[in-house]
C-alpha cells in the first residue's frame, strides 16, 4: 500500500510541476507499478486494451469528421444569423450551441473551431471579445456535464462502475439533467454578472483578427481588380487552354487568371488556373482585371464581366482557391531570376498577383520583374498548391495564410452522412444496442468510409497524449483496489464525515474533486477520486451512483484556472485573459455547479 501511495504521490508531484509531459508520467506509472511487483505485467498494462482508451480514439475521429464536413461551421454561421448585433443573444446563443455540440463532440475540438467564429462575429458587430469568449470556454466544459461520452471522466466513472459490478450505471443521458440545469444557470449568471466581471466595455471595435483573402488582396491594392468573367457559347476562349491564353491576356489586357467555377454537373466544382485547364461555356472566371479593361474584355471575349459576388456566396469558392504571400528565403536559387524565368504557373501551378520589393507593390509587367533577397510574392491559386510550396524551404517561406485557409473543410458536401453516423451512434450507445466502445469504433470507421474523415490522417486526429494518459493511469485504480488503499481512504473519509450525513458527504466529494482537478488533469482525478468515492457511498449504505455523478460533475467543473483545462487555454491568447479573469468567472461558476450538484444528487439519487 505505502509503494502504491508513494507511486501516488509522485505521479501528482509531477503533474503539479508540469514535467514531463502528462503522458509521459502515465507510462512512468505503468513502469512502476511493474516493477515494484504491486501489479503483474498484464494488469498493469490493461489499460491500453480498456474500452475506455478504445472509446476515446472512436469519439476523436468521429468528432474531426463533424468538423471536416462543416457541420459545426454551419452551426456558428446559424447563431450570427440569429443573434444579429445584440450581445446578450449571441453569448446565450454561443453558450447553447457549444454545450450541445459538446454532448457527443470533442471539447478542444469545438473550441478551435468556434473560436475564429466567434472572432469574426466580434470584427463584423464590434462586440469586446473578451466578454464574448469565456461564455464559449464554459460552455464546452458544461457540455462535458451532457451525457455519457461527452468527456473522459464520464466514461472512466462509467467503467468503474461496471466493473465493480454495480447497476444500473449513471446510462447515456444520467448526466443530462444535471448538465441542462448547470447550463441554464451558467447563462443567466454570464449575461447579468459573468460579462461584466471580465470587462464592463462592451465594444472592441480595435480587436485583430485574422485577414480574410479579401484583406490580402486589399493590402496589396488588388480589390478593385477582382472580377468574374461569365464565359459565353461564342467566345473565343472556348476550347483554349489556360497555358495558350494566360501571357495574351496579361499582355493585351493586364487580366490575370486564378480560378474557374465549373457547372458540367450539377454541383459546381472549383478549379484553380493550371495550364492543363480549358475553358467552357458557361465557366465562371476568377481573374485580377482593372477596371478599365472590362468594356473591352467583354467586347472582345464576348464575356459578361462582373465584380466580385457577395460574401456570403464566396464561402463555397474560397474552400478551393484562394491567395497566400510568400517570401523567397534567404537561400533560393529564385534570386535574381525573373518572375518569367521562375514561371510558378507551370512548375507549382500558382499564379503570381503581385510582388512586395521593400514595401513597395508591383502589380505591372510582372514576368520581367527580378527578384530580390526580402522580396514578397503574393500567390493565387487552388490551396493545396498553395500549401505545396511549402514543402519547397529551400525556396519559399509561407508568410501570411487568410483565415479562409485555416476554415476550409477537408470533407464538403458530406454533412448529411456525418449526421446520419453521429445520429446512428449516439442511439447504439444510448439504448444499449452495442457496447460504447463498439459503437465508437463503428462510428469512427463508418466516418472514414463516408469520406468525412481522410484515411491519412486518422493518426494525426487522435489525441495520443490523452489516451496515453488515461491508459497510463487506469491501472492506478486497480493497484489502489488490490492493496486496499481505496478502502481505508473511504473508510476514513465516512469515519470523519459520516456523522454530517450524505448531503454534506456529497459536497465534501465535489470540493476535494475539484480541488485535484484544479492540479492535474480531469482524467486522472475521475481515476483517483471516483473509487474512494464510492466506497465511501457503499460503507455509508447509499446509492454510489449518486457520489460518481457528484464525481464526474466536478472534474468537468474546471472553471478556475486556465492551466485546469485544455479548453481554458485555448481561449487564453485571443480573448486576452489573466489568470484572474478566471477566478473571477470561475469562483462563482464553482460554487453555482457544487450547489446544484449536490441538490439534484440528493434528490436523484439519496431520496428520503
Amino acid at each position: 500500500m505505502w509503494i502504491v501511495v508513494g507511486i501516488l504521490a509522485g505521479a501528482v508531484g509531477l503533474f503539479v510541476w508540469g514535467r514531463p509531459r502528462a503522458d509521459i508520467v502515465g507510462v512512468l506509472v505503468v513502469v512502476a507499478l511493474m516493477s515494484t511487483g504491486v501489479l503483474t505485467p498484464t494488469e498493469a498494462l490493461a489499460g491500453f486494451g480498456s474500452p475506455v482508451v478504445i472509446l476515446l480514439a472512436g469519439i476523436f475521429i468521429v468528432s474531426a469528421g463533424l468538423v471536416n464536413t462543416g457541420i459545426t461551421q454551419r452551426l456558428g454561421e446559424f447563431v450570427v444569423k440569429v443573434g444579429g448585433r445584440s450581445e446578450a443573444r449571441l453569448v446565450a446563443l454561443v453558450m447553447v450551441l457549444s454545450a450541445g455540440i459538446g454532448s457527443v463532440m470533442n471539447s478542444s475540438a469545438i473550441v478551435s473551431m468556434l473560436i475564429p467564429v466567434v472572432l469574426a462575429v466580434t470584427a463584423a458587430t464590434g462586440l469586446n471579445r473578451k466578454r464574448m469568449l469565456m461564455p464559449l470556454c464554459v460552455a464546452v466544459m458544461i457540455s462535458g456535464m451532457m451525457t455519457s461520452i461527452a468527456s473522459s471522466p464520464n466514461i472512466i466513472i462509467e467503467s468503474i462502475l461496471s466493473q465493480r459490478g454495480i447497476t444500473p450505471t449513471l446510462g447515456f443521458f444520467g448526466f443530462t439533467p444535471f448538465g441542462v440545469v448547470t447550463l441554464a444557470v451558467s447563462v443567466v449568471f454570464m449575461l447579468v454578472i459573468g460579462r461584466n466581471l471580465l470587462s464592463r466595455k462592451k465594444t472592441g471595435a480595435d480587436d485583430a483578427h485574422e485577414p480574410s483573402t479579401f484583406d490580402v488582396i486589399e493590402s496589396y491594392g488588388l480589390k478593385p481588380r477582382w472580377h468574374l468573367l461569365h464565359v459565353s457559347a461564342d467566345s473565343p476562349l472556348v476550347g483554349q487552354s489556360v497555358a495558350a491564353q494566360r501571357q495574351p491576356l496579361r499582355d493585351r489586357y493586364g487580366l490575370d487568371l486564378l480560378g474557374f467555377e465549373k457547372h458540367q454537373r450539377s454541383a459546381p466544382s472549383y478549379v484553380s488556373a493550371r495550364p492543363e485547364t480549358v475553358f467552357e461555356t458557361g465557366d465562371l472566371v476568377f481573374t485580377l482585371v482593372d477596371a478599365q479593361q472590362t468594356s473591352a474584355v467583354s467586347t472582345d471575349l464576348r464575356c459578361q464581366v462582373t465584380g466580385p459576388r457577395a460574401e456570403d456566396e464566396r464561402r463555397e469558392v474560397l474552400q478551393n482557391v484562394g491567395v497566400a504571400e510568400v517570401m523567397l528565403a534567404p537561400e533560393s536559387k529564385s534570386i535574381g531570376m525573373t518572375l518569367g524565368d521562375l514561371d510558378l504557373a507551370t512548375a507549382h501551378n500558382v499564379t503570381v498577383l503581385a510582388v512586395r520589393h521593400r514595401g513597395q507593390c508591383v502589380t505591372e509587367n510582372l514576368s520581367g520583374r527580378t527578384l530580390d533577397f526580402g522580396d514578397a510574392l503574393l500567390v493565387g491559386g487552388n490551396w493545396d498548391d498553395i500549401e505545396r510550396l511549402s514543402d519547397a524551404r529551400r525556396n519559399f517561406i509561407l508568410l501570411n495564410m487568410p483565415a479562409e485557409y485555416q476554415q476550409r473543410l477537408v470533407a464538403p458536401g458530406r454533412a448529411r452522412a456525418a449526421v446520419a453516423i453521429l445520429v446512428a451512434m449516439v442511439a447504439c450507445m444510448a439504448f444499449g444496442w452495442l457496447p460504447g466502445a463498439d459503437a465508437a469504433l463503428l462510428g469512427a470507421l463508418a466516418m472514414v468510409g463516408a469520406g468525412c474523415v481522410r484515411v491519412d490522417s486518422i493518426y494525426r486526429l487522435i489525441s495520443w497524449n490523452t489516451l496515453v494518459l488515461i491508459a497510463g493511469l487506469l491501472p492506478m485504480a486497480t493497484a489502489l483496489a488490490k492493496t486496499g488503499a481505496t478502502t481505508l481512504v473511504a473508510h476514513h473519509l465516512v469515519s470523519t464525515l459520516g456523522d454530517l450525513g450524505p448531503t454534506a458527504m456529497l459536497a465534501a466529494v465535489f470540493l476535494v474533486t475539484a480541488l485535484v482537478a484544479l492540479y492535474i488533469s480531469n482524467s486522472a482525478t475521475a481515476v483517483l477520486i471516483a473509487p474512494v468515492a464510492i466506497e465511501a457511498a457503499q460503507a455509508l449504505h447509499v446509492s454510489p451512483q449518486g457520489f460518481a455523478m457528484t464525481v464526474a460533475i466536478a472534474c468537468s467543473a474546471a472553471f478556475v484556472t486556465p492551466v485546469s483545462s485544455p479548453t481554458n487555454m485555448l481561449v487564453m491568447e485571443p480573448g486576452g485573459y489573466k489568470f484572474s479573469d478566471y477566478a473571477k468567472v470561475g469562483v462563482p461558476l464553482l460554487v453555482l455547479t457544487m450547489v446544484i450538484t449536490v441538490v439534484m444528487a440528493r434528490v436523484i439519487y439519496l431520496p428520503g
